[in-house]
């Protein structure tokens, strides 16, 4: 038991480490380095596209890999010894599909517009923008699942899964987030981008979006 519990602390050091540096990036892509692009000479912003946007995007995806690794062994180990929560399923469902998001649409299209690889570079754009502004979409509330599990209260602060019996059940407000999570999730891969174009606009999303979660969690 005491080794598990050094690995389980070693786990989740390992899984704020690479989250940090996955979700720091994530940050750094939507609310700074966009922007830049917006305004910057045509020199500089082929310069940095060549040159900064490459390295960025590197310790982006390894990040989001390392993350999503540490994150299941922590989730299997949950499971077996305390069992599974509304909380932690709603941000594991989140961080699979930003996850996802990284490796399956945003690196290959991000490799199309820095030149890595040939491509429509005008067509992949967009496409790497609305999955990117998904994850940002979805950050908050995945941090609040994170947070939430063990800690948080209403319907979803119960056990989904225990650890002993087996499958318990889910809540109605717990299949309403993850149905909810599940469209948003569509709308990445064909939907459009909508409010979430601006930077004001996908923050103010991903409050609302932590607070619709919350509300159906805790009262449904």
């Amino acid at each position: 038991m005491e080794n598990f519990i050094s690995l389980d602390i070693l786990f989740r050091w390992l899984h704020v480490i690479f989250g940090i540096t996955w979700i720091g990036l994530l940050y750094y892509f939507n609310f700074i380095q966009g922007e830049y692009f917006k305004e910057a000479e045509p020199g500089a912003k082929a310069d940095a596209t060549k040159k900064l946007a490459p390295r960025a995007l590197w310790w982006f995806r390894w990040g989001a890999m390392f993350t999503f690794i540490t994150g299941l062994v922590l989730l299997v180990g949950i499971r077996k010894t305390w069992g599974i929560d509304g909380y932690i399923l709603m941000g594991a469902l989140m961080g699979t599909f930003m996850f996802l998001n990284v490796w399956l649409i945003i690196w290959p299209k991000q490799k199309i517009v820095t030149g890595i690889v040939e491509g429509d570079a005008a067509a992949a754009g967009p496409k790497a923008l609305l999955a990117s502004r998904t994850n940002t979409l979805f950050s908050m509330p995945m941090a609040l699942g994170m947070i939430g599990s063990s800690h948080g209260g209403g319907s979803a602060g119960s056990i989904v899964e225990q650890a002993s019996t087996g499958y318990l059940g889910m809540s109605t407000g717990l299949m309403a987030v993850l149905a909810l999570v599940v469209i948003l999730e569509l709308n990445a891969i064909v939907g459009k981008i909508g409010p979430m174009a601006s930077v004001r606009g996908v923050i103010h999303c991903s409050i609302a979006l932590t607070v619709v979660c919350l509300a159906l969690l805790q009262l449904l």
